[in-house]
């Protein structure tokens, strides 16, 4: 037998009948000991998060508005799920103590820690698995930052102790025993630290959708499932604005080369996403997936002989880096350069730095494309297959979608190609409607 730690996700433990399909999920492999879970999210679209509902108690304590009616609210629907689960936890006790600590000044962080906090406390008792409080394992120091290593060793020894357990997700503490939580994706993170420390065979990530599609639903609605994907393959996915894990929330299954599975607790015999360290192209597919994200400004340099102009790059570089602004792309010729970057990031500086290149760097010629968006094609497959880049081109061509700069890494992985904010959406498409299949 060996060791799955499994995540559940808000939508996965928002109230009774969500819990008791759980239940289920972890009953029907005895693999699955260790299980995190996040803070009840919404039952249907006007409902409420749970941690969202304790934000609001700070801000009304912290606008000294009164806060006792919302909280109320969160009590009853804990108290509810309790209730409705058949078990025996008598939440007063804790309410309480929350109570006393919002009325003497608790920090944000304990606050909406709480939403886990007390999910893991009924989810434990529903499943008779232990609770085991995520302050007493995952550490910070002083100053807030994530302790790894430090982590790592405290989880070993505590679960050590426990056969079964239920983690709450999101946050830590601190050395003075104050709460801390993380920034981005916490449960995630949480669930991951824990595969990590347990040389878990697999961690489970369980959501509502059956894993990661080819292309976003909202521009191709039949976009076809990703049974498998590498984590190369997924970060440059994210990092086009793909939705998906954050990436502190693979990265310590990643080193320790533990395999991802994005599972849906409403299906849960569906295979999901499988997310692995090597690429496994066993399907034959040439394409994995296909990102965009529009709000690029791109500055396109020409200069003479630039290839012969020592540390011209390096001065490029400098002068975004002098006004804080990240580089994404740098295609380049023996002749020209392009720098690509967030439009967000330039403005009000676009003149400024236009014009220090121009005085420190004198190129023949400036020009600058903005509202521009780029979409990535990823795929291991892409490299082993002569004509993709022209099969590519020639799609977007009979779609009438104009480039203006290609981009493609040295791993041949991806192609990255820039367009018009308005052919985003067109170009996907086009490039879907080529490599997958007719939409």
């Amino acid at each position: 037998m060996g060791v799955k730690v499994t995540k559940f996700g808000g939508s996965s433990v928002a109230d009774a009948i969500q819990i008791a399909k759980t239940r289920d999920i972890i009953v029907s492999d005895p693999d699955r000991k260790y299980i995190i879970v996040s803070a009840p999210g919404k039952r249907y679209n006007e409902d409420n998060k749970i941690t969202d509902l304790l934000y609001l108690c700070k801000t009304h304590i912290e606008h000294n508005l009164p806060y006792e009616q919302v909280f109320q609210v969160i009590c009853d629907r804990f108290t509810a799920m309790a209730i409705n689960l058949g078990t025996k936890v008598d939440l007063t006790k804790e309410f309480s103590v929350i109570i006393d600590h919002l009325r003497k000044g608790a920090s944000t962080d304990y606050i909406v820690s709480r939403g886990e906090y007390l999910n893991a406390i009924i989810t434990a008792a529903y499943l008779s698995f232990d609770f085991v409080d995520a302050a007493a394992m995952v550490h910070f120091d002083e100053k807030g930052r994530f302790l790894s290593e430090e982590t790592n060793e405290s989880i070993k020894k505590e679960l050590s102790k426990h056969e079964t357990a239920v983690i709450p997700g999101f946050y830590g503490s601190m050395p003075n025993g104050d709460i801390k939580t993380f920034s981005r994706g916490g449960s995630d993170i949480t669930g991951a630290i824990v595969a990590r420390a347990l040389e878990a065979d697999v961690y489970e990530n369980w959501t509502d959708v059956s894993g990661f599609l080819m292309a976003d639903p909202k521009i191709i609605p039949d976009a076809r499932p990703i049974k498998r994907i590498s984590y190369k393959e997924l970060r440059e996915l994210s990092y086009m604005g793909a939705s998906v894990l954050h990436e502190d929330a693979i990265y310590p299954v990643k080193i320790a080369n533990i395999p991802i599975n994005i599972k849906n607790t409403n299906i849960p015999d569906d295979p999901g996403t499988l997310i692995t360290s090597q690429e496994e192209n066993t399907d034959g597919r040439i394409v994995t997936g296909i990102a965009g994200s529009k709000d690029f400004t791109v500055i396109a340099l020409y200069k003479n002989m630039l290839s012969s102009e020592k540390g011209f790059v390096r001065r490029v570089l400098a002068i975004f880096e002098d006004y804080d602004v990240l580089v994404e792309h740098m295609p380049s010729g023996i002749d020209t350069l392009s720098v690509v970057v967030s439009s967000s990031l330039v403005d009000g500086k676009l003149d400024d730095i236009l014009e220090e290149i121009s005085r420190k760097l004198q190129p023949d010629t400036i020009d600058v494309f903005e509202n521009m968006a780029l979409v990535a094609t990823v795929g291991y497959g892409m490299s082993r297959r002569p004509g993709v880049s022209a099969k590519l081109f020639t799609a977007l061509a009979d779609a009438g979608v104009n480039i203006r700069m290609i981009d493609q890494g040295s791993s041949e992985m991806n192609i990255i190609v820039g367009v018009e904010n308005k052919d985003l959406n067109t170009t996907i498409k086009a490039i879907y409607r080529a490599f997958v299949s007719p939409l």
